[in-house]
């Protein structure tokens, strides 16, 4: 595979002649799980959470996306799949909607296309599973101090302050991030900040002493392709 050439760009050069880039207004539903799979999707820019409702109505956000990434939530050449989760925009946002027949068809004659999606899925599967490792390893402190160390990797800003996770964020996003409830989410977020760890204004996060989280979690450093919630 080239190197330097993700998938993403590869996808974009390769159809950015015939698809057009769409503006989603933000709480937009792209799709629901269940429902037969008709597009993939690039992220140009914006916001876009992945989870399912669970049947009691409890929500559970499994990643965040944002620019440069893709959405393909499936199993890939199976014949009339459906998708597992539901993809909501959390801001406005800009996508580019491609038929996954022309997709699918596009990776099957390009091999560094092939070889790039094959890279994309092995790096999304060990995430997967460094997440679910955070989860029942660390408890319920554990999994939100390793939520708070993602999201400073995907969207972290450095400031005077400290890291900025420039994404608006609810107590309860953060809660379904976790699968916690806000009640129990907003006790340890108050005593981090408490402890000045973290600080919290028009729904941004700062995270001033990342090493605290880090060190409490026994973190191993990963790449920020590994450690993030994309």
């Amino acid at each position: 595979m080239e190197k330097n050439i993700s998938l993403f760009s590869l996808i974009l050069q390769h159809f950015i002649e015939t698809e057009a880039i769409q503006k989603v207004p933000a709480n937009s539903i792209l799709f629901q799980e269940d429902e037969l799979v008709e597009h993939i999707y690039l992220i140009i820019n914006g916001a876009v959470s992945i989870g399912r409702v669970h049947m009691k109505g409890k929500e559970f956000i499994l990643k965040l996306l944002n620019g440069e990434e893709m959405i393909i939530e499936y199993e890939l050449f199976k014949h009339n799949p459906r998708y597992h989760f539901t993809a909501k925009t959390l801001a406005d946002t800009e996508v580019m909607m491609i038929k996954r027949e022309a997709f699918e068809k596009y990776i099957l004659a390009d091999q560094t296309a092939m070889n790039a999606l094959l890279h994309w899925l092995s790096s999304r599967y060990l995430k997967a599973q460094m997440k679910c490792q955070d989860l029942i390893m660390n408890g319920k402190k554990g999994g939100l101090y390793s939520i708070l160390i993602r999201l400073c990797n995907s969207y972290g800003v450095k400031t005077e302050e400290g890291i900025l996770i420039d994404l608006p964020l609810t107590h309860q996003e953060l809660a379904n991030l976790t699968y916690g409830t806000r009640e129990v989410i907003q006790r340890m977020l108050k005593e981090l900040r408490e402890k000045d760890i973290i600080s919290y204004d028009q729904l941004k996060f700062t995270v001033k002493n990342l090493n605290y989280l880090k060190q409490t979690v026994d973190c191993q450093n990963c790449a920020f392709e590994i450690c993030g919630l994309n």
